[in-house]
């Protein structure tokens, strides 16, 4: 007990800030993984908060977001389409990391895509990568990172 007291506590922003650590491949699904700080401490979203803003179909529902890339030959990066010309974003919603009063808070967050974390409908889709954004609960957005360049 004494030890403990000894940390001081760390003083983040309130707005998130992450950073890219790993893309993990299982299959035809994935793993990536990235590293947050936040100064309050409201990360994720408990199952029964469904009511706006967090109801599905808003913004807030999600609270990880990925864009998937792929490396046209002609035009470098450009966001990947679906079948239906849709820009394909993958949409995360993680459990809360620390629900008591605000406080900061570092670690680590692995968010899954699934079923397939590329686009089999795209000639270009052999080399891609993810923006991923983090919300909090009172809607700062974290900073865009992008995964490394992942070669299928």
């Amino acid at each position: 007990m004494l030890f403990s007291s000894c940390f001081k506590e760390q003083k983040y922003s309130e707005v998130p800030e992450i950073e890219f650590v790993d893309f993990l491949q299982i299959g035809d699904s994935a793993k990536i993984s990235f590293t947050f700080q936040d100064g309050e401490g409201d990360i994720g979203l408990a199952d029964e908060q469904i009511t706006a803003p967090f109801n599905p179909g808003s913004k807030y529902y999600y609270n990880v977001y990925m864009v998937y890339y792929e490396k046209d030959d002609v035009h470098g990066w450009v966001v990947g389409k679906d079948i239906n010309g849709d820009s394909i974003v993958f949409k995360n919603r993680i459990k809360p990391i620390y629900s008591g009063k605000p406080k900061g808070l570092k670690g680590k967050i692995i968010a899954t895509i699934e079923s397939i974390y590329y686009n089999p409908f795209s000639l270009e889709s052999d080399t891609i990568k993810y923006k991923i954004q983090l919300i909090d609960r009172a809607f700062h957005a974290s900073n865009w990172v992008e995964s490394n360049e992942i070669i299928r």
